[in-house]
């Protein structure tokens, strides 16, 4: 599979997020061409401002392969990133991010700053954005419209 089809995973993880009522943003994690980890944001559901699907997926990896060390896996989200879960991506030591839609509000590999522009960490993933940019989007988009209408 490529980027595009792995992509296609953390959107159908993202339509989850909108059955729950939850921002639809959605999260994959490969190692050795297999998801090893899936998951959607799920700040509603749990209450938890650190329940966003990056931290999620980050953590069932984690346990699935017994080592906070995620080197040789592939993160893809399809929307960009927050200071946090770059955080979590830069602790764990993913070796590649992709995601779909910018997020020029709170982006944290490009839009609003970049962590990977931050000398002297020893760790910087290889970053690849805007794989399927529209629809990644297009979610996002419809969502808060709809929340806006119905005053969300």
């Amino acid at each position: 599979m490529d980027d595009k089809n792995y992509m296609d995973l953390a959107i159908n993880e993202a339509k989850k997020a909108l059955l729950n009522n939850e921002v639809p943003i959605g999260c994959v994690i490969i190692f050795n061409n297999e998801v090893i980890a899936a998951d959607y944001n799920r700040k509603e559901q749990l209450q938890s401002a650190t329940a966003h699907a990056e931290i999620l997926a980050i953590e069932q990896a984690c346990k699935l392969l017994k080592s906070w060390r995620l080197d040789e896996c592939t993160l893809y989200v399809t929307l960009e990133p927050c200071p946090m879960c770059a955080g979590a991506i830069f602790q764990s030591r993913i070796k590649r991010v992709v995601f779909g839609a910018f997020d020029p509000k709170g982006g944290a590999y490009g839009s609003n700053f970049d962590i990977n522009a931050v000398p002297r960490l020893n760790h910087y993933p290889l970053v690849t954005s805007g794989v399927r940019k529209e629809q990644c989007s297009e979610l996002l988009l419809d969502f808060f419209k709809e929340k806006r209408q119905k005053n969300w």
